[in-house]
């Protein structure tokens, strides 16, 4: 059971390193611009300050506007910090349900097995489910396992 959980959590493609290294990307991409957002932040509130004691307009409507300006950049950086918290929120919640939806599967088949091992014949290779973990394959291709066929093992005495 545990071995099927660490390979169900993390979604339906919990082994796919394409997916892995998409979101590690992703993930890198956003810290980088959120980073930079912070800097230009800082360095507007810099130049602002700067502006405003170094340089001379030459009326209140013209300082009116450059500060405008930059208050206008400083609101789109902070807008844009909220709308990536707000995506990698909503991923998270998305990652935590499918992990939970696939949890509740795995209980449900879990005990679906526990309930119907006990109906299969003593004879049938499906008796044994060890043996057939052992003896199942995964498919890259297909995407899903192959196990064995059901077959009936008649022990002839001599």
């Amino acid at each position: 059971l545990q071995m099927l959980e660490q390979q169900v959590v993390g979604g339906e493609q919990a082994q796919n390193k394409d997916l892995k290294e998409k979101h590690e990307r992703r993930r890198k991409y956003a810290d980088e611009r959120r980073l930079q957002l912070v800097a230009a932040l800082q360095e507007a509130s810099e130049d602002s300050s700067e502006q405003a004691l170094l340089n001379v307009y030459d009326s209140i409507q013209e300082e009116v506007r450059a500060k405008s300006k930059v208050l206008e950049k400083l609101r789109a950086a902070e807008t844009e910090i909220k709308d990536l918290q707000l995506e990698f929120g909503l991923e998270k919640m998305d990652y935590l349900s499918t992990i939970r939806r696939q949890e509740r599967d795995l209980m449900l088949c879990q005990q679906l097995l526990d309930q119907v091992h006990s109906l299969v014949r003593r004879d049938c290779n499906y008796s044994n489910l060890e043996r057939i973990r052992r003896e199942s394959v995964w498919d890259e291709e297909s995407g899903c396992w192959r196990i064995p066929e059901p077959a009936i093992q008649k022990t002839h005495l001599p």
